[in-house]
């Protein structure tokens, strides 16, 4: 019997298609279940007279591959990898590849890679990206660890991912041991800020126009036009969403759809790496806190009895003229989201060593994956041009979008406030453009004398009132102040 080429673990629907696609693009595949029903069942019902060899053990599965063996893992991130790696290795020999395509925590892969490599096997941390159906036509993929081992698979990764309309496959090498899954929740980090964005924009409708779901479908729909700077997955399945009926009924489904929205915890981790490496990203974060708003589902129909609802009536609000302005807000929202993202991306690169190629990450997102849109283009050219581009928000081309659109996103803000619609996406991405561009953050100066006055912290000077750059000491790092606030005439010390 031939040996297969490349081995899955995991037949859930994402292994499934995974394999289906390997096995069309003419590798031998071998798959294995850790329950042999649902093995059975995809033997009898998908791959009859295909190159895909069903096995029922490890040691069938394990025997089945061609050497050097590269297994797939396709289980439940955290514990259930972990104890997967432990039952396989036995049965494999020093050189062999593991491949996590889980949505695995970056640092839990980075341990992973350690201990395998101490083993003597290879191991890659890959993110996929594209749902059920990108597994089955063409994922976007970010693979991370040894850069022999992702040689081992480049040409399989390269033919089973999506290709941009350049044909360029979506998928490059990412970097050393956590780098893949780390920009893969990154991905989605920014998929949460897109998909808030566009919730917020399609409420507003809703409460200041007065439009139903069908006329607000009609509206995104034009966003997708290939010309437009919105055009994206994520407008396109909006759209397409929004006009679906209730079965047997004329209701829209999404007005009987329950608002809440779970959520799996890349885009908590998200947050969490943002916090520690000191970068901030308000849009994410808002639409994180959104979704955990959503699921305290009793405890607001509770409170909103109590709670004044807040409405201006307006009735000088133009339909077409709010729309532009949305369509704009929402772009310079969206600029100011992925703005974050990358520099949380640049960030993370140097503390971990990732050295991270941002033009080919943002490149191996233009189809494929659920952020797959139109500007990912632009942003492709931006990082091509300049790789340490101090923020996306500065780049020639977008610098416009931010000078042009600034007031839209302010008026649209406005407007989405007085129908009372909380629009927390939105005012991040305002705040931190806003934020970026303040030479003197006066709250901050505030906050800082504060903390020196209850706590003895200290604080920085500037040179003075009209020069808004930094008292330096000898050594040319910010000089330290401490004012004594409980002595008389509250002498200051010089700290540094």
């Amino acid at each position: 019997m031939q040996k297969s080429q490349i081995g899955l673990v995991g037949l859930g629907v994402m292994g499934q298609n995974l394999a289906l696609n390997m096995e069309d693009k003419g590798y031998f595949v071998s798959v294995y279940n850790r329950t042999a029903s649902k093995t059975e069942k995809f033997a009898q019902d998908k791959i009859q007279d295909k190159k895909i060899q069903p096995t029922y053990s490890l040691e069938e599965f394990v025997d089945s591959l061609e050497r050097p063996r590269k297994v797939i893992l396709l289980v439940k991130a955290g514990q259930a990898v972990d104890d997967f790696i432990e039952k396989i290795i036995p049965l494999m020999d020093k050189g062999d590849l593991i491949i996590d395509s889980g949505n695995s925590f970056f640092k839990d892969t980075i341990r992973r890679n350690q201990y395998l490599e101490g083993k003597g096997f290879l191991f890659i941390g890959t993110g996929i990206s594209g749902g059920e159906e990108g597994a089955l036509k063409g994922p976007a993929m970010m693979p991370g660890g040894q850069k022999e081992a992702y040689n081992l698979v480049q040409d399989l990764f390269e033919k089973i991912s999506a290709k941009a309309l350049d044909n360029k496959p979506c998928v490059s090498y990412i970097g050393p041991h956590g780098a893949g899954h780390y920009v893969k929740m990154i991905h989605n980090g920014i998929e949460y800020g897109d998909m808030q964005l566009i919730g917020e924009c399609v409420w507003t409708f809703k409460k200041a126009l007065g439009l139903t779901s069908e006329e607000i479908a009609e509206i995104i729909e034009k966003w997708n036009n290939e010309d437009d700077v919105l055009s994206s997955y994520l407008i396109e399945i909006t759209a397409e969403s929004m006009k679906e009926k209730d079965k047997g009924k004329n209701n829209s489904l999404v007005d009987l759809v329950a608002d809440i929205t779970r959520m799996k915890g890349t885009g908590t981790w998200t947050v969490q790496s943002a916090l520690e490496l000191l970068v901030p990203i308000p849009t994410i974060t808002a639409a994180v806190f959104s979704r955990e708003m959503s699921q305290d589902k009793d405890l607001r129909l509770q409170l909103s009895k109590k709670i004044p609802s807040y409405r201006e009536i307006n009735k000088d609000i133009n339909r077409e003229e709010l729309v532009g302005i949305a369509h704009d807000a929402l772009y310079l929202a969206k600029l100011s989201s992925y703005a974050q993202g990358m520099a949380l991306l640049q960030a993370a690169s140097e503390k971990y060593n990732f050295n991270l190629n941002l033009k080919n990450i943002v490149e191996g997102w233009r189809a494929g994956c659920i952020i797959r849109a139109q500007f990912l283009d632009e942003i492709t050219k931006v990082y091509q041009d300049n790789p340490k581009l101090l923020s996306l928000l500065v780049a020639p081309r977008f610098l416009d979008v931010v000078k042009n659109n600034l007031s839209k996103l302010a008026q649209f803000i406005g407007i989405a406030h007085s129908a009372g619609v909380p629009i927390p996406t939105m005012d991040g991405s305002f705040d931190y453009i806003l934020q970026l561009g303040s030479p003197t953050m006066v709250s901050a100066q505030v906050t800082a004398i504060q903390r020196d006055f209850f706590g003895a912290h200290g604080y920085f000077k500037l040179k003075d009132m009209d020069n808004p750059e930094m008292i330096l000491n000898k050594d040319k790092q910010w000089k330290e102040f401490h004012t004594q606030w409980m002595l008389p005439g509250r002498p200051e010390e010089e700290w540094s």
